[in-house]
């Protein structure tokens, strides 16, 4: 037999029990985000999307990013590009830092390689090898 009843409609209503409630929200959660992101695209717009469950704890999803439309919603003259641009560009310096970084550390494991070298280079002269 079969454990689930499937994909069916269901009757657009509040869901009684909180545990169901919850249950049914993070199932859904993901194909929301999904649609929002689509809509965006295809439209080219920036979207915030904010929901608090009863139990007052907070989810949201924004394209391109939550605080970029937050920003263009407080001013709605600033230009569109100004919002969109800035993820981007905090992607990238982060981005940039992060490879500086490992750049940093491999070059310093490239110095103790070539010190650990020298080392068994005076080791094999020393000892006539």
């Amino acid at each position: 037999g079969q454990e689930t009843r499937g994909k069916q409609k269901i009757e657009i209503k509040i869901i009684k029990n909180e545990d169901d409630r919850l249950i049914s929200f993070s199932k859904r959660r993901t194909g929301i985000y999904k649609k929002i992101s689509k809509l965006s695209t295809i439209c080219g717009g920036e979207i915030l999307f904010i929901i608090f469950l009863p139990a007052g704890k907070p989810y949201s999803f924004g394209h391109p990013s939550v605080e970029s439309v937050a920003k263009r919603f407080l001013n709605p003259n600033q230009p569109f590009n100004k919002t969109t641009d800035a993820p981007v560009e905090a992607y990238c310096k982060v981005r940039i830092n992060l490879l500086v970084k490992d750049f940093n550390e491999v070059y310093d494991q490239l110095d103790v390689l070539k010190e650990k070298q020298k080392a068994i280079d005076l080791a094999q002269k020393s000892h006539g090898t």
